[in-house]
């Protein structure tokens, strides 16, 4: 199976070249000739606080966005044949996506899960588990994303274990979970716990990536299920 590509830095690259249908060559960036403190703070240059154009001082034309496509499905063996595929493939990162009784918190053999596992997204179960999706696949090479809510934190600790079976240490761990907990209420309905615990989970979450996995996105705000349950706002 092909390695995957180092992607552990975030590096800018050469500019790529640009030009109008005029042959003018486009500008890496556009801004006011003189800049005042307003527009310092307020909108400020690329890859400056507060960050409003974008992190990077060159965006795209220097630093492609990750690449990853939505997959998992069936066995952990099944999802990690896939993952290499995609990595061998051009794929830069990976975005792993769980069967409804991960989602919900039940094991595989639960009689109420019966009809779902490994259908939607990939099972998992167990820390060997997760150590089997990315068995061949360097963590601290390759960004994962992970779509899960109501058991973002154990689905985390799985995730790390892996890394640690790996040797890899966690601050090396670049990835997201998308953690967002009011979505489930207002949108989709997987939720566990009542909406107070479950905010205190995500909270927990935040602070435990915050000084342990530098790197990580804690949350990832899904707003696209809350607008198309009514919201406008």
């Amino acid at each position: 199976m092909a390695k995957p590509k180092d992607n552990g830095a975030k590096k800018e690259r050469p500019v790529r070249e640009a030009a109008y249908n005029s042959g003018k060559p486009v500008p890496v960036v556009y801004g006011p000739d003189a800049p005042d403190e307003a527009y310092r703070e307020k909108l400020g240059a690329p890859g400056e606080y507060p960050y409003t154009r974008g992190i990077y001082p060159t965006m795209y034309r220097g630093s492609l966005w990750t690449m990853r496509q939505y997959a998992g499905f069936s066995t952990s063996a099944d999802t990690n044949a896939r993952f290499h595929f995609l990595l061998g493939n051009g794929q830069t990162g990976l975005s792993m996506a769980y069967d409804l009784p991960t989602q919900l918190g039940l094991d595989s053999d639960d009689e109420t899960a019966q009809d779902d596992v490994g259908r939607l997204g990939v099972a998992v179960d167990t820390a060997q588990d997760m150590a089997d999706v990315f068995d061949g696949i360097p963590l601290d090479r390759v960004s994962v994303s992970h779509t899960i809510n109501s058991t973002a934190a154990i689905i985390q600790a799985f995730w790390l274990i892996a890394a640690e079976r790996q040797g890899v240490a966690l601050d090396k761990l670049r990835g997201t979970f998308q953690n967002d907990m009011l979505k489930e209420y207002i949108g989709r309905g997987t939720w566990i716990f009542p909406p107070r615990p479950s905010m205190r989970l995500v909270a927990d979450i935040i602070e435990y990536n915050a000084k342990h996995c530098p790197r990580v996105n804690a949350v990832s705000v899904s707003a696209t299920h809350i607008a198309e349950t009514g919201a406008t706002l």
